[in-house]
């Protein structure tokens, strides 16, 4: 297997691995602290350095099985990456939800940090934009968390490419800790923000991207295409609307295409679409998610891939899902 390729954050000096392991939807709904472990393990001795967590995911839970399988693992605290993210709550009430205040923001890095059982993350991201909060009241909550040591550095997942300019400049004016990195959706049929949208950012202020949902939840894997099979994501509760989009006629009729040019380069579908990803030099880190060890091993595979995607290769694959 090739081995694991390590690319800053945008124009930090902080270096993550190109794959990475995110604990959404499996930590917590699929696995215990046991699983779990097994999961980390793997991806850990395969190369990767970087862990994505969500103060929301599992409600809290996923957060407290990362940090607990971390502790049983032995991992030293400088050998990896470990990130959250604020800002849907899980208290509930008016000054706690679905909020980027300073109250919020200040109170919830603390429940991180106690679930995960640690001093600090090495990056801390604002879940959404928060219309109701000005941005400079957020930018200066993010930055006084970066410099009490509780976060590394900080970023944001969905913003606009206009908000995070915007929250850019404002660090920029005052002086304060700028956001580094943007955590997007991005995949072989979602690409027009990553791609587009954003397309100053990388230049302008030298944005890095850890992206999420490299599969488009598991669509690109391949094993929807006969339908919904049992024990799949489609079919845990909460997750009905995965369902409409996995099934989509259109959609898998582009899978089936991919399947082809997967097999020319005898590798799994998801081995491809995760190579595609990490082909785009502005990423620097595709989540991977994983329920069992043997997937984590199968998406480790996607380095060998990665080599043998030239521009030929991914112009075909344009053509397949145009």
């Amino acid at each position: 297997m090739a081995k694991m390729q390590y690319r800053r954050l945008g124009r930090s000096g902080l270096q993550v691995s190109v794959l990475s392991f995110g604990s959404w939807v499996s930590f917590g709904a699929q696995l215990d602290t046991d699983a779990a472990l097994n999961c980390l393990d793997v991806a850990y001795q395969g190369g990767m350095n970087f862990f994505d967590n969500a103060e929301a995911y599992a409600g809290g839970d996923s957060e407290r099985i990362m940090g607990e399988a971390i502790k049983q693992l032995g991992w030293e605290r400088h050998a990896y990456v470990i990130s959250t993210k604020l800002y849907w709550g899980i208290h509930g009430g008016v000054n706690m939800s679905n909020t980027l205040n300073r109250k919020y923001l200040l109170q919830a890095i603390e429940g991180s940090l106690e679930r995960l059982d640690l001093e600090f993350v090495d990056l801390l991201y604002c879940h959404r934009a928060d219309p109701n909060t000005p941005i400079e009241e957020t930018v200066w909550a993010m930055s006084d968390i970066v410099s009490s040591g509780q976060a590394t550095y900080w970023g944001t997942s969905e913003w606009t490419a206009d908000e995070i300019r915007a929250a850019w400049e404002i660090a920029d004016r005052h002086h304060l800790h700028k956001p580094v990195v943007e955590q997007p959706e991005y995949n072989i049929l979602h690409r027009r923000r990553v791609e587009r949208e954003y397309a100053r950012l990388y230049e302008d202020i030298g944005l890095g991207l850890t992206i999420w949902s490299p599969l488009a939840s598991g669509l690109l894997t391949g094993k929807y295409l006969d339908g919904v099979p049992e024990g799949s994501r489609a079919t845990l509760p909460g997750y009905e609307w995965l369902r409409e989009l996995l099934t989509d006629p259109a959609s898998n009729e582009k899978v089936r295409k991919l399947q082809a040019i997967a097999g020319e380069l005898d590798c799994s579908l998801a081995q491809l679409a995760l190579a595609w990803c990490a082909r785009n030099p502005n990423v620097s880190s595709v989540i991977t998610g994983a329920s069992r060890p043997e997937q984590v091993t199968d998406n480790l595979g996607a380095l060998d891939v990665l080599d043998h995607l030239d521009d030929s290769l991914m112009k075909r694959i344009k053509e397949a899902v145009r």
